[in-house]
This record gives C-alpha cells, sequence and structure tokens, in this order.
C-alpha cells in the first residue's frame, strides 16, 4: 500500500501524458499540447511510462464501443500500468477542465481496471513493444543532449537510433528482441535473414494521427510497406490547417494575412515533429513555441523576430544535415507523377531539402501575418498542397510513403514520415455540394 501511494504522488507531481489522437482532432490536440507545455507535463513515448492517457478527438463513429472508444485505445489503455487515469478531450477551449480532471482521478489513486478483457492481445503486444523502443531512443538522446541542445546528437557519437548510416543499437535492443520471428528470406547478399512484421502506429510520439504502417522487415531493412489508416468517419469539417483556402474557396473573407499565419504555424508544427523525430527536443519544444504563438494571434514583427533565429541554427546545424540527407528523396517528377503538390514537389529531393521548403515558408508567412487583402482564390493552396484536386494532398503523400521507406534501413522510416507529415484529417472531410472537391 505504501509503494502504492508513493507511485500515486510521483505521477501526481509531474504525470506523464501519452495523447491518443483521432484523425482531424488537430485543433483539440493543439490546444492539449499548448497546456501541457505550460504546465510542463512531459508527454511521454508508450504505456509503461503513462500516467494519463488523454484521448483527442469526437466520440463515437464506427468500430468503436459504446464510450465511442475504438479498439486500439481500449488495447492502449489495457496496457498501461496502474496507478494511471484517462480523460478525453473533444473541447479545445476545455483542455485544461480536462487535464485538471485527470489529475485529481490520479490524486485520489483512481483507475479504470474493468475494461474487457476482449481487446486484440496481438495488438496490445505490439503496443508494449513500440513503447519499449521508444523509450529507448528518447533515453539515448537525453544523454546526447547534456550539450544544451545545440545539436540533434553529440556530433557522430557513434548511437544511431535513427540515423541510417550507422549501427542500431537501439532497434536491435528495442524491438526486435522478444518479437517472433515470422520466417527466414534471402537477403541481397544470399544470406537467410529473419522476416519480421511490424506495425507502427496509430499512437507514437511525434507521429501523425491515425497513421498505421505495416512493414515486412529483414535485418533492419524495410522490405514491404502497407498504409492502413485508422477507421474515422466522415467529417463536414475542414480540417484546421486547411481552414482559410477552403473557406476563402467556399466565399468567406479570408485575409492573406489569416492564411499566412495558418501557413506558417502548419509548417511550425511539422517542423517542430521532425526535429522531435531526429532527437533534437530542444529545437522541438522551441519551434512549438513560435507555433502556439502564431496561432494566439502574434504580430508578424515578433513571429519573424522568433523564427529568424531558429531558421538561421536549423541550416547551419551539420549534424541535422547529416542525420536527413539522402533519406526519403522523391524527386519532383515522380512526386508530379503521384499526385503530390505541396513542398514536397517543391523540395525535388530528400527529407533535408523538404525541411528547407518548410522553413523558407515560415520565413515569408511570419512576415506576411498582418497583411489585410482578400486571399486569392485563383488556386486553393493548403499546407500539404492543392485543396482544389480531387486527390487530398495528403492522400498523394500516404500513396508515396511506400516507395520512399522500401528499400531503406528502419531507423530512418519514422524521420522519412516526418519529413511529409500527412494530415490523415484530410481524408476524411467530405464538403458540402458545390464546394471544393470530396475527399471521401
Amino acid at each position: 500500500m505504501e509503494l502504492r501511494r508513493a507511485l500515486v504522488r510521483a505521477a501526481v507531481s509531474q504525470p506523464g501524458v501519452l495523447l491518443a489522437v483521432y484523425p482531424g482532432a488537430t485543433r483539440q490536440r493543439l490546444a492539449v499540447e499548448a497546456e501541457l507545455a505550460r504546465r510542463g507535463w512531459p508527454c511521454v513515448s508508450g504505456p509503461a511510462e503513462t500516467d494519463l492517457l488523454v484521448i483527442v478527438g469526437e466520440r463515437g463513429g464506427e468500430g468503436r464501443d459504446e464510450g465511442g472508444e475504438s479498439d486500439w485505445v481500449a488495447g492502449l489503455w489495457q496496457g498501461i500500468p496502474a496507478p494511471k487515469a484517462r480523460v478525453w478531450v473533444t473541447d479545445p477551449e476545455r483542455a485544461g477542465d480536462a487535464l485538471d480532471s485527470g489529475l485529481a482521478d490520479l490524486e485520489r489513486g483512481e483507475h479504470e481496471d474493468d475494461h474487457a478483457h476482449h481487446e486484440h492481445h496481438e495488438h496490445h503486444e505490439h503496443h508494449e513493444h513500440h513503447e519499449h523502443h521508444e523509450h529507448h531512443e528518447h533515453h539515448e538522446h537525453h544523454e546526447h543532449q547534456q550539450d544544451g541542445g545545440t545539436a540533434p546528437h553529440s556530433e557522430h557519437s557513434g548511437h544511431d537510433t535513427h540515423s541510417g548510416h550507422h549501427g542500431h543499437a537501439g532497434h536491435d535492443m528495442g524491438l526486435i528482441e522478444g518479437l517472433p520471428m515470422a520466417d527466414r528470406a534471402d537477403d541481397r547478399d544470399g544470406l537467410r535473414l529473419d522476416v519480421l512484421h511490424v506495425p507502427l502506429g496509430p499512437v507514437l510520439a511525434d507521429w501523425p494521427a491515425g497513421l498505421i504502417l505495416r512493414l515486412t522487415l529483414q535485418g533492419d531493412i524495410v522490405q514491404e510497406v502497407t498504409v492502413e489508416p485508422v477507421t474515422t468517419p466522415p467529417s463536414p469539417s475542414p480540417p484546421f490547417w486547411d481552414e482559410p483556402w477552403l473557406g476563402a474557396a467556399s466565399g468567406e473573407h479570408i485575409s492573406r494575412g489569416d492564411a499566412a499565419r495558418r501557413l506558417c504555424a502548419a509548417h511550425l508544427d511539422s517542423l517542430g515533429r521532425f526535429f522531435a523525430v531526429a532527437g533534437w527536443d530542444d529545437m522541438a519544444a522551441r519551434i512549438r513555441h513560435v507555433r502556439d504563438r502564431a496561432l494566439a494571434g502574434a504580430t508578424a514583427a515578433e513571429l519573424t523576430s522568433l523564427v529568424r533565429p531558429l531558421i538561421r541554427r536549423a541550416k547551419r546545424s551539420r549534424t541535422l544535415r547529416w542525420l536527413t540527407t539522402g533519406l526519403g528523396t522523391l524527386p519532383a517528377e515522380q512526386a508530379h507523377q503521384r499526385g503530390v503538390t505541396g513542398p514536397a514537389l517543391v523540395a525535388d529531393g530528400d527529407a533535408y531539402s523538404r525541411m528547407l521548403v518548410w522553413l523558407e515558408a515560415v520565413g515569408r508567412s511570419a512576415a506576411a501575418c498582418d497583411v489585410t487583402q482578400a486571399l486569392d482564390t485563383a488556386e486553393v493552396v493548403g499546407p500539404r498542397g492543392r485543396l482544389d484536386t480531387p486527390i487530398p494532398p495528403s492522400k498523394a503523400l500516404l500513396d508515396s510513403l511506400p516507395r520512399l521507406l522500401e528499400g531503406t534501413e528502419f531507423a530512418c522510416a519514422r524521420i522519412i514520415v516526418a519529413s511529409l507529415d500527412p494530415d490523415l484529417g484530410e481524408l476524411t472531410h467530405v464538403p458540402a455540394p458545390g464546394t471544393v472537391h470530396s475527399h471521401g
């Protein structure tokens, strides 16, 4: 009993929060992240570290139980050890209230253990293994950042849980150990190597909401990739990041400044995820702070003064370039053939090139946040590409993922995904008749 009370007190002092975000819940996620940053509560990477599970998004819909909960969320909850608590955030304005409620449950030592045991055991195991892998990576990154966070890793230290250029001790110890070996096959060198079938998502830190990738690995090389978005009911609400352009296309008066502000925040959000996956936690936190300032209405002058040093710092990081150059190369010609229309098309290159395009767009859009002229609707282009085509921008990005990942090292996969940052909320948006094309 005393041990239990000690665990509860430790959890309550600064609870580890795991976010389970449904596609289309960007507004709610941003509100939760801003509130967590204000409180200093850490976001954790998996169930074993979790004190408070925060489920973000609308309740109800296909594949959910009477409480509106999906199988993958139910399985996730079962994998969290007590003491634990969970809350659901559907209203961004009440994110703080929801966190307070979860904290109160932890203080009382309450936790729910009565959920049905019908969750798929295999799904439950996958979450635990990925939590182990993510925790191992986080620990290594923390050790590398004791120099004050001036670079994603200490220069070429030999630990490379994300980079594909050296050995992957974190991968070997965190993911493969304990998983069943499904088969054996010849690799390119004629050796017999284990073939593993590994899912990524839908709940990982700094991962696109609702995305599941099913990877076939041979050794540490990705052989096959299947993209499986989680089932989400169609929504008439436009995706948060696309709102200004879709609103203008529907006849609303939207200023160029409002669109620039949303674009700036969208790319900062993507950059925050990209830097976090690359192990540069300090930079990710700074980027997200500026994102929140942009969404809170900061002036163009303030935003420009905030983003300029961050852009310079990112461009000057030799370690970041070393980690991301050559990963997920997508030539413009191939991008065009696959329907990619946004920054990934403009970048005409690898993960590092796509990051540079985001940085340039952040600088331009930050300077334009106060412009009052009406947004031109001749071409409806959001943060991820054109919104006036039958295929939503993020669908084209998802369709591009298998070829970009196949043949790469597993440790590189998350950097490649983060460099595209698809918004799965775009796939479920079903606009009213007569507006921008349906993406159902």
